[in-house]
């Protein structure tokens, strides 16, 4: 039990770094009035397969850590790295909960019910992201920032947080199911996350 603990934490940590490289390297940077900005990008999906591997609460931690890393070392996005935290580790949490609390994919064995629980776990866990990254943001942005820009930027963002869903949602659920082979052979198959997981070793 002790060695999965750590198993757990290392690939929180090798969550939070992927999620940082995809987020940062891999993002499609789009300027806005008043010097703000949005992007299209990939690190909601790794959020969101830390989730389905690792359970919501080190998923969603994993994936909010990187992002806000991301955020902090980015002139444009410094500002927002609070934000960033709150709501990716949402995405984990909503991931995590439909996933393993209701769907208990871990337990199940046929691959089409795997599927359509990472499917909809993936798709809850975006949606709420959908919803309140452009929300909260315009709200963070007038109150909190004080930029008058607020209303302008609000139609991009809720366009790009709503790309970001739809291709993080088929990312995330297409490379869980590649690998669940891999992590049941490698050991990195957690089960019963709910209870506190049990991990099965053997192939």
């Amino acid at each position: 039990m002790r060695n999965e603990h750590i198993q757990k934490l290392v690939m929180t940590g090798v969550f939070a770094a992927l999620s940082y490289v995809v987020f940062t390297f891999l993002q499609v940077k789009i300027p806005l009035p008043g010097g703000d900005a949005t992007s299209i990008h990939l690190g909601n999906a790794v959020c969101v397969l830390g989730a389905l591997i690792l359970g919501g609460p080190l998923g969603g931690i994993g994936g909010a850590l990187g992002m806000t890393i991301g955020d902090l070392l980015d002139p444009v996005y410094v500002i927002y790295a609070p934000k960033t935290f709150l709501l990716k580790l949402c995405i984990g949490l909503i991931t995590g909960l439909i996933a393993h609390n209701l769907g208990h994919i871990t337990e199940k064995t046929d691959k089409k019910e795997i599927t359509k629980w990472a499917t909809l776990a993936a798709a809850g866990g975006l949606m709420f992201n959908v919803i309140f990254d452009p929300l909260i943001g315009y709200f963070y942005k007038l109150y909190i920032i004080g930029k008058p820009a607020a209303e302008v930027t609000l139609a991009w963002n809720i366009t790009s947080t709503g790309i970001n869903a739809v291709t993080s949602t088929i990312v995330s659920v297409l490379v869980y199911v590649a690998l669940l082979p891999a992590l049941k052979k490698s050991g990195l198959f957690f089960t019963n996350q709910k209870k506190g997981s049990t991990m099965i070793q053997k192939g």
